[in-house]
Order: structure tokens, then sequence, then C-alpha cells
């Protein structure tokens, strides 16, 4: 039975965009009487459904090869474009743990959004997303992978746009939309040259091509760096990472999906391509050195911000510029494993950063205080998140993050340091923000704050509990290293880190030992990390002059030379007939001696070349 099910999986995606075509009725204008509500209803049956379908066809799958199922798109001449299918248990565990999130993210979206007339819209944009990333999941072609997360592209545009009436979502979407077309376009550039290359763009079939290809080291260099640019822009690394940020300005549900399973879209096309960026040794090296640089960068960033959401926006591009260094030192099974554990903790630290939102409006971290006693379940829900996040045995991230650091040792015991550095500035951060929300005393904007009401709290207590039980499913799942090959020393060092991290943000932040808000002196380094090292600056004073500079002269150039060409044509052809006009007689000797005329200067301007070189041969005689 359940092999009907793993055979029928590609309907999964279906399931999403069919519950998007239903809730189009509940957009204004056409069903009004009943409210908004009943699009979301629908959405989540659908998502349910897709969860069940999945989780019914993950047993078929389990211990068994990889199944691959190929539909033909377009054939022309030599051109053949199919969307293949690959079915296997980590695609299927990569399809329950969208749908699970999505399911979660909808169930908390009615209880977040229950004001709001854009039910049928977002829920829609949703599910969008949700069918987007299960195909992904699912598909095992690059052209096709590169389809969808154009897809996912223009739902990322729209759905941090969704409150289009606010100026600063307005140029949120917009700016998101732009950089990710950055990375795009050179990602299509590489998805071309990659064909006549390597002959197909079966993710399979790539590997194995990889294993025995010989490129020019010039051409397999700018092939890989073009080929990582996408996936660059989709995880929000340096430089492309401004987006992640400004997309905060959309909903809190919809920031659940994003920051937990939408930026892994990019991570997801780079794990599947390691094979081909192993033909470049320089685009392995940028591809580490991106990661550690962003890992770095962004873990500091975070713990400068006094906003919620832009806390966990610069982690998200932290944890993510783990995993480039994952695949960049060839751990692909660490950077998909990282990516469940990382998932799972991030969408709880949303839910509960979303739940204390709710109801307390700011997200100004520096009005919290006090709500330990007030919100007990919140605060367990975030203490949980942030362990699962950070290296805190016997948590999710744990292990993976010692395993990571283990196969580090040997050829990159540079990184270690990276990876501890990143672990104890995330402790730090997310232990500054659960001090400075629920310790202290409270304050005007929390002395009424309560608890919230059971579509929030559902849906994050529940993730929690999945949370709890990540270690259990990693050993289950053989992912778990044996005690006597667990490196101790690097474990023990990860540990550390984690708590000096929150043990230093617990002093500073807990009591009133250090002024309230902590001023880093001097406040010129302060100020370089809260403003994001002065990149939106950078962007100004490089990438912003330059294109105003350049369209300025094609401006130019475009009304004073091209315009100018053009008019002067026109006005030549008006003044030449106005000027005609006047020598028409009616008489017909006049037309032929005006035929005759211009024969004759048609034949000397044709033949001038010829009488020219006769005027030499005679004057030569």
């Amino acid at each position: 039975m359940f092999e009907t099910f793993s055979q029928s999986i590609w309907l999964v995606p279906l399931y999403a965009l069919t519950g998007a075509v239903l809730a189009l009725p509940w957009s204004p204008g056409i069903i009004r009487q009943t409210g908004p509500r009943p699009s979301g209803y629908i959405n989540a049956i659908m998502t349910l459904m897709a969860f069940l379908h999945s989780l019914l066809a993950l047993g078929a799958t389990w211990n068994h090869p990889p199944q691959y199922i190929s539909f033909n798109w377009l054939h022309v001449v030599d051109l053949n474009i199919s969307f293949d299918i690959e079915i296997s248990s980590v695609n299927i565990g990569a399809l329950l743990l969208i749908t699970g999130l999505n399911l979660a993210a909808q169930i908390f979206a009615i209880g977040y959004m229950e004001m709001d007339w854009g039910w049928a819209r977002f829920y829609s944009l949703l599910a969008l997303f949700e069918g987007g990333m299960c195909a992904l999941a699912l598909c095992n072609s690059l052209f096709f992978s590169y389809v969808i997360l154009e897809i996912l592209t223009l739902g990322t545009y729209l759905l941090i746009g969704l409150w289009f009436n606010q100026s600063l979502v307005v140029t949120g979407a917009r700016d998101a939309f732009l950089t990710k077309r950055i990375g795009d376009l050179i990602l299509l550039m590489g998805v071309v040259a990659l064909l006549p290359i390597a002959g197909t763009w079966n993710y399979t079939e790539l590997a194995e091509w990889a294993r025995t290809a010989t490129l020019n080291p010039t051409t397999a260099t700018l092939l890989c760096l073009a080929l990582i640019a996408g996936p660059l822009g989709k995880c929000a690394q340096f430089p492309l990472h401004l987006w992640l940020d400004e997309a905060m300005e959309g909903p809190i549900p919809a920031t659940i999906l994003r920051n937990a399973v939408v930026v892994s879209t990019g991570a997801w096309v780079l794990i599947k391509l390691q094979p081909v960026f192993a033909l470049s040794p320089v685009a392995t090296n940028v591809m580490i050195w991106i990661g550690a640089v962003t890992a770095v960068g962004a873990a500091a960033i975070a713990i400068a911000q006094i906003d919620l959401k832009r806390c966990l926006s610069y982690v998200v591009s932290a944890y993510m510029g783990l995993v480039f260094i994952a695949v960049g030192t060839g751990q692909t099974q660490t950077a998909l494993t990282l990516l469940f554990t990382y998932a799972i903790a991030m969408s709880l630290l949303v839910m509960s950063v979303g739940n204390i939102i709710w109801n307390n409006i700011t997200q100004d971290i520096t009005q919290y205080g006090g709500l330990w006693s007030r919100r007990p379940i919140t605060g367990i829900c975030f203490l949980v998140g942030a362990a699962s996040l950070v290296a805190f045995p016997p948590m999710g991230c744990f292990w993976v993050l010692t395993e990571m650091a283990d196969n580090l040792s040997q050829n990159y015991p540079w990184l270690i340091g990276v990876l501890l550095l990143v672990n104890g500035l995330t402790a730090f951060g997310v232990t500054r923000e659960f001090c400075a929300i629920f310790g202290g005393k409270p304050k005007q904007m929390t002395v009424r704050s309560f608890e919230a009401f059971w579509p929030l709290t559902l849906p994050m207590t529940i993730v929690m509990g999945f949370a709890l039980h990540v270690p259990l499913l990693l050993k289950q799942w053989n992912l778990l290293p044996a005690w006597e090959d667990l490196n101790l020393t690097v474990a023990s060092f990860l540990v550390i880190s984690t708590v000096v991290g929150g043990a230093a943000a617990a002093y500073i932040y807990l009591g009133d030992r250090i002024a309230k808000p902590v001023q880093f002196k001097p406040k010129a380094v302060q100020d370089f990390f809260a403003y994001d090292l002065y990149t939106a600056k950078l962007y100004r004073l490089t990438i912003v002059f330059f294109v105003g500079l350049i369209s300025q002269i094609v401006s130019w150039f475009d009304r004073f030379i091209v315009d100018g060409i053009v008019n002067l044509v026109g006005i030549a052809t008006i003044f030449g007939g106005q000027s005609l006009k006047y020598n028409v007689s009616g008489q017909t000797q006049f037309y032929f001696l005006s035929i005759f005329l211009g024969v004759v200067f048609l034949v000397i301007a044709i033949g001038w070349p010829i009488l020219s070189q006769v005027s030499l041969v005679f004057g030569a005689n």
C-alpha cells in the first residue's frame, strides 16, 4: 500500500497549489459574506494532506535505494528537457519538514492574523512557497530547480509586500527581489553553460560526469562561481545578505517559513551540485571564505541589533554560512543534517518571538522585560529553541556542530576557530534576547502582557516537543556518532564557547550591574556592527553610484545623440519637402529633367571611384 504513496509522491506539491487556487474566491470583491477565514482553513487542510501523504510514503522508501521518475517536457531537435524526480528517504524527509513547518505556520497565522483581511492572498502565497519548495525537494534537474527558485523569488517579493500600504514593506519587497535577481542572473549563465559541457542537467548524471570530467581550470572556476552565485543570494550570504533583514517587514507567520526553510532552498541546490564544485579548488575556497566571513560577520551583527526580528535574521545568515563551509569542505551529509536541526530550532525561536510581539506590539528589545512570570510557556519554548540552535548537549545542533568541527580538524583546523566563534556569538545573542525579554522587571510595554491564545501557543509547543526529540530522531537515523568515536576535545571546546557566550550575556543583561542600553566603547565600533558593517552605505558609494552615473550617461547619449540624429533627419526631410513643393510646375518636361538629373547624379556617385582611377591613368601618361 505504501508503494502507491511513494510512486505518487509527485502529487505532494499539487496539494498546496490546489489549496492556493481554492482560496482565490475569498479574494476581495468575490466572496465577502463568510469573511476570509475559510481560505486559511482550506490551505491548512491541504497542507495536512500533503504531510500525511509524505509520511506514508516515507515507510516505502526507508532503507531502499532511490527511485527515479521522468516526465518529458520539451523535445526540439537535439534538446531534450525533462522534469526528473528523485524518490528517496532524504527527499521525502525534506517534504515532511517543509509541510510540517508550513502547517505549524498556517495554524500560527490563524491567531496572529486574526483581524487581517488579506487571508486569501497570504495563505495562497504560503501555499505557493510550500508547493515550490516541495517540488524543489523532489526535483532532480538543475534546469527546473532554477525555474522553481525563480518562482520562489517572485513569491518572496509578493509575501514580503503583503502589507503594501507601508513604505518600508514596499522597499523591503523590492530590495529582496532585486538582490536575489543578481544571483539568479549569474546562476542562469552557469546553468546554460553547463549543458553543452556536461551534456545533462540531471543531478545524478552530473555527479557521475564530475567524477571523470577533465575541464580547463579557468573554465571550471568560472562555471562553478556562476553556479555558486544563485545560492549565495538565496542563503543571504555576503555581499547579497541585506534582503533578508529587510524581509522582516513581512508578517511573522511567513517569517517562520522563510527563516527556517525558504533560505535553505539555495543550500539544497548547493548540496546537490557539490560534485561539480569539486572540479574547481578555487570555487570551493571561495565558497569556504564566503561562508566563514558571513558566519562571523552576521553573528557579530546580530548581537548589536535592538529589533527582535533583525536579531534572528542575521543568525539565519550565519548558519547558512556554516552550510557553505560544510559544502565547501565536502561534508554534504553534515550540511543536510545541519539544515534539519537548524530549521527546527529557528522555527521555534521565530514562533516564540512572534508570540511575544503579537500582544506587545513593539519589536524593540529595549522595551521588554519581566515576562518570565507572565509568559512561562513562551519562555520555555524560547529556551529550548536557543539550546537547540547552539552546541548545547544533548540538543540537535550540538551533534552536528561537533561532527563538523571533527571533520574540519584534519584539513581545515582554522575553521574550527570560526565555528567556535560563531557558536559563542550565537549563544551570546540568543541569551541576550532571552534576558532582555524575560528577565528584569516589567516595563510599560510588558506589564499587561499575557500568554497568547491557542492558535499561537499550540504549534509553538508542538514544535518545541519535536525539537526535544531531534536527538532521538538522529539516533534512529544513525546520524549520531558512537560515544567512542566522539571527539571529546572538540565537543568540550564547543560546549565551553556556548557556556562562555551565554554566561557573558546573562552577566550583562540580568540585573543592574551594567547600565542599559549597553554602550560599547568606542561607539564607532558599536555603530559599525549595528549598521550592518555599513554595507548599505558601501552599496550607495559603489554600485548605486556607478549604476546611476552610467544611467545618466546613457540618458544623455539617448537624448542628445540618438534623438538628435533622428530629429535632424526629420527636420531635413521636412525642409527638403517644403523646398521641393515650390519647384513643381506640373509640366512633363520638368519631371523628365528631374529624373535625368537624378540618374546622372546617381551614376556619378556610383562610378566616382572608377572615374578617379581613369583620371589617374591619364595623368600618369
